[in-house]
């Protein structure tokens, strides 16, 4: 493991990247539920999905474990897989292959752009300040996500969101979790977020929320759906608004996760890179390019590897430990879903907590600094997307700089990728 991941040198031990991999997918594991739900919708068997979803978190956060030792996972994203399904099948009028297909091709394009080392070029381009700020961001988004799937935050017509019932028993739970997470960090105890969903979901025994495990142990046939693509299609218009689509929130949810996270863990350099990025982006492309000939939709780094990062993952022991868990859950299946979303809640809250600390460093005397910083933390939680938190950022930067008389500090790569999004923003 040593000579693998140099633990060492990363100041990690095995004990702590095993417990941080274990921390990672547990509060991750809800896509093996929800990604074969959405999919569904389309006709596609949802017993096969949900093996293609693990089989392609799997083999994507195996990559990013060898590829690039990095402490991230990867698997079908949220966003992306309801695009899919509600988007180009039940409102375009597309078959679920052509979608697949629109997906296989993403892929294939990803790769092509990495080992051309274009994706690494946009993510070199972001300026310190905004990467700082995509940490900021993502973990206000990463705490509403866990806040509204603990039903503490919920819809309502007049305000869109309101303080929900926090004396029923998902809230109840969520905030009980939170209060034993919060026990054992300021006791500095090891792998709090990890002994707190496990009590947790034994709380919710009594509770009603727990339910014991049960259902069918065996993996899922996917031979319904394995390498079901439709290219009659792929010269069509409607396929290049789709795979555009998919490439452009695929893209910069990426690269936001990935610096948001490496923010957090300590290991941009201080050029602002990443070391090893090209490993992490491959990553991705060959999880999505995989995933669509097993039968899923975009894979993608999850953000909610924030918490593993939190427990104290710096190598790719956690990304290869969470992975291995995503093949097991193949055969135990019952035993991991039976994890209710309140439990794994305020692992993601305190998560948000975690991801706040590099705002210090933010330059708030800079207007043309700190407006840009300030759009991209506030726009990710409010329109509930990474990519359009960053695309206010980089536009706003851009704008700011060249009207503000410090259009030195703007690179042509950057103003590439503003010209992009403002393409996209029009569109």
């Amino acid at each position: 493991m040593e000579k693998l991941f140099q633990l060492k040198a990363h100041n990690t031990t095995l004990k702590t990247e095993l417990v941080a991999g274990l921390t990672t997918f547990l509060t991750m594991a809800y896509i093996l539920i929800v990604n074969p739900q959405i999919l569904s919708n389309t006709g596609m068997d949802i017993g096969g999905v949900f093996t293609a979803t693990a089989l392609s978190a799997a083999i994507a956060t195996l990559v990013m474990a060898f590829a690039a030792n990095l402490p991230f996972a990867l698997a079908p994203g949220m966003g992306l897989n309801a695009f899919f399904a509600f988007t180009v099948v039940l409102t375009m009028g597309y078959s679920w292959q052509f979608a697949l297909t629109a997906v296989f091709l993403e892929g294939i394009i990803f790769i092509i752009l990495t080992l051309l080392n274009v994706r690494e070029a946009i993510i070199n381009c972001i300026p310190v300040n905004v990467k700082r700020a995509i940490s900021v961001g993502i973990g206000l988004f990463i705490a509403f996500i866990g806040l509204q799937n603990a039903g503490i935050i919920v819809k309502d017509e007049a305000t869109m969101v309101i303080l929900g019932d926090v004396t029923g028993s998902m809230p109840l739970l969520a905030l009980i979790g939170m209060v034993i997470m919060g026990v054992l960090l300021a006791f500095k105890v090891k792998g709090a977020l990890l002994i707190g969903i496990v009590a947790a979901t034994i709380i919710g025994f009594p509770l009603g929320i727990t339910n014991p495990p049960s259902g069918n142990w065996a993996p899922p046939s996917i031979s319904s759906i394995f390498l079901q693509f439709d290219f009659s299609q792929i010269f069509t218009l409607d396929m290049l608004v789709v795979l555009f689509t998919f490439l452009f929130v695929d893209m910069f949810d990426t690269v936001g996760t990935l610096i948001g996270v490496s923010t957090k863990a300590g290991i941009i350099d201080k050029n602002g890179n990443i070391p090893k990025v090209k490993g992490a982006l491959l990553a991705d492309a060959i999880g999505t390019t995989v995933g669509a000939a097993l039968g899923t939709s975009t894979v993608t780094t999850y953000i909610e590897s924030a918490s593993g990062v939190a427990e104290g993952g710096r190598t790719g022991l956690t990304a290869f430990t969470t992975a291995v868990l995503f093949l097991l859950a193949l055969f135990v299946s019952p035993l991991f879903l039976m994890i209710p979303g309140a439990a794994t809640a305020p692992a993601l809250v305190l998560v948000g907590l975690f991801m706040m600390s590099p705002i210090k460093n933010i330059d708030f005397e800079d207007y043309t600094e700190s407006i840009p910083a300030f759009l991209t933390i506030i726009m990710m939680p409010l329109a509930y997307s990474i990519a359009d938190g960053i695309m206010f950022g980089m536009l706003s930067y851009v704008i700011l700089k060249l009207l503000g008389g410090k259009s030195k500090d703007i690179s042509m790569v950057t103003l590439i990728v503003a010209i992009v999004f403002f393409i996209k923003f029009l569109l």
